[in-house]
């Protein structure tokens, strides 16, 4: 791990010897040569896969971080009074508000379990924030220019296979861009991020098609049950109603049970029960739900919900792009979507 480390943040620092001007400052680079084979050069892109370039991203993350407050301790020096104001206490009403609001949380434990957890998460928000308006202010006054970069984008290729789509094919008229979620209904943050999906789904319903794919989490001990059993729902033409029924389940009070499962069926619309429960009672989609483990799996998927997020390939039945962990936020999910739109634009002036 630590060489990894070592090689992310690897850059020039040799200084000139001569006695010509000083060199200029090497700025960091993220894609530097790592390894020179027969005299060809290896990058750091070259050693890439799912895993690595999500270690590389919670990295660039945490030197971001470390770098604003660094910054913001350089700006204080001559300018004192920049940190007047400071940052907001957390008080009982936010937590209660918190507590109240914020989808899955009541599933995690009572008030008063949660209470601490909550203070500590909030003030690291409001602190975030602080830092992060000063930064931008200071970026605004232009006492701060940044050469930090991100890792390059590092492209996954997802089969689609059974995945579930939202909207019907129309070969005639595809869309271009591809937001496929893997998830498990037994996970919070996968309940939080489905109100943000709902919305993109709406506000890209002629643009993006939208697919889903089970990764039901070994600790979640319910979740390849009710994985299949949507998949049962699936057959009678109201997969998304059962999925939306089974993120509304409230976890701390919920026992899965055939009666309740069956109950659950009827909510969402499924009108032929008894089918319904013969269909979960014998697992029929047992093969389907591992299948699904196993290509996520291959695609380095460790957690839930994880989004890859890419251009549409149709006729191949994949999507190319990122790969995005946790619950992702509507901005964050609109500008990638964006950036595939003006792709999928540009590639077909292109065809043209």
């Amino acid at each position: 791990m630590v060489s990894l480390f070592l090689l992310i943040t690897l850059f020039s620092t040799f200084p000139s010897h001569s006695f010509a001007d000083p060199a200029p400052v090497q700025l960091y680079t993220n894609n530097p040569v790592v390894a020179t084979v027969d005299g060809e050069f290896l990058m750091m892109n070259d050693l890439k896969n799912a895993r690595i370039h999500d270690a590389m991203y919670q990295l660039h993350e945490m030197q971001s971080r470390a770098l604003k407050e660094k910054i913001l301790e350089q700006v204080a020096k001559k300018r004192p009074d920049f940190f007047k104001d400071e940052v907001p206490e957390v008080t009982e009403k936010d937590i209660t508000q918190f507590y109240e609001k914020t989808p899955g949380v009541k599933e995690l434990g009572s008030p008063e379990k949660m209470r601490d957890e909550i203070r500590e998460y909030l003030q690291r928000v409001y602190k975030d924030a602080y830092i992060e308006k000063k930064y931008q202010f200071a970026l605004k006054k232009k006492w701060v220019k940044i050469h930090l970069k991100p890792p390059n984008d590092f492209k996954v290729v997802a089969e689609l296979d059974s995945a579930m789509l939202w909207a019907e094919e129309d070969p005639k008229n595809s869309r271009k861009v591809f937001l496929l979620e893997y998830s498990d209904f037994q996970c919070p943050f996968c309940k939080r991020v489905q109100e943000t999906l709902k919305k993109l789904r709406q506000t890209y319903s002629e643009k993006v098609q939208f697919g889903y794919r089970h990764f039901p989490l070994p600790f979640h001990k319910e979740a390849t049950i009710l994985a299949e059993a949507v998949e049962c729902a699936r057959d009678q033409d109201r997969f998304w109603e059962m999925q939306s029924v089974l993120y509304g389940i409230d976890g701390e009070s919920f026992v899965l049970t055939e009666t309740e499962l069956i109950k659950l069926a009827k909510q969402a619309g499924v009108k032929n029960l008894k089918d319904f429960q013969a269909c979960a009672k014998k697992r029929k989609y047992e093969s389907r739900v591992t299948e699904d483990i196993r290509e996520g799996a291959r695609l380095g998927i460790q957690g839930t919900p994880t989004f890859i997020l890419g251009l549409y390939d149709l006729e191949n039945g994949t999507v190319s792009g990122e790969m995005f962990s946790g619950a992702v936020s509507n901005e964050k999910f609109v500008e990638v979507i964006e950036k595939y739109l003006s792709l999928s634009r540009a590639e077909a002036k292109l065809v043209r």
